[in-house]
């Protein structure tokens, strides 16, 4: 269907004219997201309700157009890129509800409210949203529930999903259900709320969400602690948390990432250090303090060189700095980012980290890793410039490597980033043939014309991991 006529049966939809992008500058605008490629819709549709959504869905369903669902397009895998042109659906204007009911501990949101104005809202009442992506105050919940986003919290909070007990979703024909609702407990049927969480828009466009709050903790307690030994470090994050202890936040960062950050702002970190971990925990301050001196006792009896307790919140701040610093440090050198988020089993860390340093070697590339160590999520980021072809080229094969060593030490290809389309090609690697062909049953279920996000998630024949070009 040609442009001009598609625009004129939206306009049957959408009334207000400057919500309908038809303009090459704007299309252009939609074209990518914060991975790799550039996707030209045919045009961009900026939604504001249920219905308009229903209406848009059918229509497009009808004539057989694709549709792709997209906030404010921080997703790292491609998620709403528009592969196949059609119509970008628009979401992330769509904030006008954001209803915290502390008797309930629940928060009922429209899809375009940024993820950290929904954990502002709820500390008013004394509650907090826990997921916390490092994109929360740009990325919108819409966006964090297609791709069940995670963050250093994850390990003791867990992600997106664990927190939404209730969904409003447009089905790729243009119905609307609700599943699950606000009580902590439902059983009843197939639970399509995890289903649809996470699917990366593939399912149905998900309109409003009911959260679960939990309490505000009562204080919280930071450490950091040096290794000269990587593997070091490992046995340390393995016997904290065996110690019956479960910090909110247990994070590391390899020697690149230290220096990196050190060049880019001076903080005093120890540049010579192999790794450092940074460790927060919350809770009754008594438990705290008693549970800080534990953790920095197992450091120390795992050969740490240095423990440092922050005393009060400012020093807290000032050890967080340094994680926080990390991606603005990392692209100084080079302009080219390829954040990935490779996940194993806790007590294969070590492993990982000596199959990284393998893979920096034999490729001759710019490797860093951090992330989030105490549920394994380590995130594997390569410093490039996409400019250069031939660096590209051994940056796509390094990636690949990255993915294979994570599933042959027992993990998965992504922890929070999603599968999109840069990590659809591996997708049988680890799912099995079988596996993979129930999730494409789902997919065809739902959306029999597959026009919902279409390219996402299922590798295409022949497909590959490309970084160079769109």
């Amino acid at each position: 269907m040609k442009q001009e006529e598609l625009a004129t049966l939206l306009r049957e939809i959408i009334r207000d004219e400057k919500r309908i992008l038809t303009d090459k500058v704007d299309l252009y605008s939609y074209s990518y997201d914060a991975s790799f490629g550039t996707y030209l819709p045919d045009i961009v549709v900026l939604v504001m309700s249920t219905t308009e959504v229903a209406a848009i869905m059918k229509l497009a369903n009808k004539h057989g157009i694709p549709v792709y669902p997209r906030g404010q397009a921080t997703s790292l895998s491609g998620g709403p890129l528009p592969v196949h042109g059609g119509i970008v659906l628009d979401l992330s204007k769509w904030d006008n509800v954001l209803e915290v009911d502390a008797e309930d501990m629940v928060a009922v949101v429209s899809p375009g409210v940024l993820t950290a104005d929904i954990n502002d809202a709820a500390l008013k009442e004394g509650l907090i949203y826990p997921p916390d992506p490092s994109s929360s105050n740009v990325s919108t919940i819409g966006g964090n529930l297609a791709e069940n986003s995670g963050g250093p919290r994850g390990l003791k909070y867990g992600v997106t999903k664990d927190y939404v007990i209730g969904l409003e979703v447009v089905t790729p024909e243009g119905e609307v259900i609700r599943t699950g609702g606000r009580t902590v407990k439902n059983v009843t049927g197939y639970d399509l709320t995890k289903l649809i969480v996470g699917s990366e828009g593939t399912l149905g466009v998900i309109t409003e969400a009911t959260l679960r709050l939990y309490p505000k903790p009562q204080a919280t307690k930071t450490m950091m602690a040096v290794f000269d030994d990587i593997v070091d470090s490992g046995k340390a994050i393995t016997k904290i948390l065996s110690s019956g202890i479960l910090p909110s936040k247990l994070e590391i960062m390899d020697n690149a990432t230290i220096q990196a950050v050190e060049a880019y702002e001076p903080l005093g970190l120890p540049v010579d250090a192999e790794a450092m971990l940074l460790v927060e925990l919350d809770g009754h301050p008594a438990a705290i303090d008693e549970e800080i001196l534990r953790v920095e006792k197992v450091c120390k009896e795992t050969e740490a060189r240095t423990v440092k307790v922050a005393n009060t919140s400012e020093e807290a701040n000032e050890l967080w700095r340094a994680r926080k610093l990390v991606s603005p440090a990392i692209v100084r050198e080079k302009p080219t980012k390829i954040s990935e988020d490779a996940t194993i089993p806790r007590s294969k860390i070590p492993d990982m980290f000596q199959r990284l340093k393998e893979i920096r070697e034999k490729y001759n590339i710019d490797l860093v890793v951090f992330g989030h160590a105490g549920d394994g999520n380590l995130h594997p980021n390569i410093i490039a410039d996409k400019r250069d072809k031939e660096e590209m080229r051994r940056v796509e094969q390094a990636v690949e490597e990255i993915f294979k060593a994570a599933i042959e030490l027992g993990g998965t290809l992504s922890g929070e980033h999603g599968i999109g389309t840069l990590k659809a090609p591996f997708m049988e690697m680890e799912l099995g043939e079988v596996g993979l062909d129930m999730m494409k049953r789902i997919k065809e279920s739902w959306d029999p014309n597959n026009i919902l996000n279409p390219g996402k998630i299922f590798p295409q024949p022949g497909q590959r991991l490309v970084l160079t070009n769109g």
